[in-house]
């Protein structure tokens, strides 16, 4: 009988779970968005999970004890550990390379960099929070301040770890555009164009609020990747984990079997 590796995945996006897997992260992403009946479409994140991390949260060492091959000697594909509060319980430096995964299975590997951007202050940014709060968020503070913010700032909106990302908006442009448009048009998908312009305008209007929910609902199910700006980040206080979405002419030259798939 083979002998498969077995790995631990954390399931990002569109849950959030640990799982066990003898499936290397190509199938572990097709599996998961056209292999099985548990998942009927939509785009999928996670990342993969040093396998000798544990947390008394995870009863890790049982489940990978029964990650074992079918009696074919087919790989076991998953075994669920975790479906609650499991990126509160995953030390941020046992994650490895994160996976964005197309609707047709195709799989992007992206690693981890350290973020030394120098970001202007007070520019207002629209933030799309992922895991395991779900709003859209515009801010005046940057990603490591908002990062910050969400996980030790603020206890009626925050979370003690989050994964989040910056949506490629300009918010000075859009408000110019729709100013004196009979009908506002909001590039944000599943996103009400008139309350934009008004959360917009109140933010820019009062520099002490540091953050306007602008929606409840996840907008990630229907963003395309391509409006990701700079990438994804996991934060926990100061800690921050940085993952850089490539660069149009990086996808097009190096991973475009992904990218016509991605839209």
């Amino acid at each position: 009988m083979a002998d498969f590796e077995k790995r631990l995945y954390m399931i990002v996006f569109p849950v959030n779970a640990l799982v066990a897997s003898q499936l290397n992260p190509a199938e572990f992403a097709q599996h998961y968005t056209i292999g099985s009946s548990k998942h009927f479409k939509g785009k999928v994140m996670f990342v993969e999970i040093d396998n000798t991390y544990r947390n008394m949260h995870f009863d890790i060492d049982h489940y990978l004890s029964l990650t074992v091959p079918h009696s074919d000697g087919s790989p076991k594909k998953t075994k669920f550990i975790s479906s609650y509060a499991v990126l509160e319980h995953i030390d941020l430096k046992a994650m490895k390379n994160l996976y964005l995964v197309t609707t047709n299975g195709k799989a992007l590997e992206i690693q981890s960099k350290p973020y030394t951007a120098v970001n202007e202050s007070g520019l207002v940014r629209i933030y799309q929070e992922i895991n395991p709060l779900s709003n859209l968020v515009a801010s005046t503070l940057d990603q490591r301040e908002f990062g910050k913010y969400i996980t030790v700032g603020t206890k009626s909106k925050g979370a003690p770890k989050v994964c989040f990302t910056q949506y490629e908006f300009d918010v000075e442009e859009f408000l110019a555009k729709n100013t004196s448009q009979n009908i506002p048009y909001s590039p944000i998908p599943e996103t009400n164009a008139s309350r934009l312009i008004e959360f917009l305008t109140e933010l820019k209007s009062h520099p002490d609020k540091k953050t306007k929910t602008l929606n409840l609902n996840s907008t990630l199910i229907e963003a395309q990747y391509s409006m990701i700006r700079h990438g994804f980040w996991f934060a926990a206080g100061t800690e921050l984990i940085f993952y850089p979405m490539p660069t149009t002419d990086e996808l097009k030259q190096h991973h475009y079997d992904w990218l016509k798939y991605s839209y």
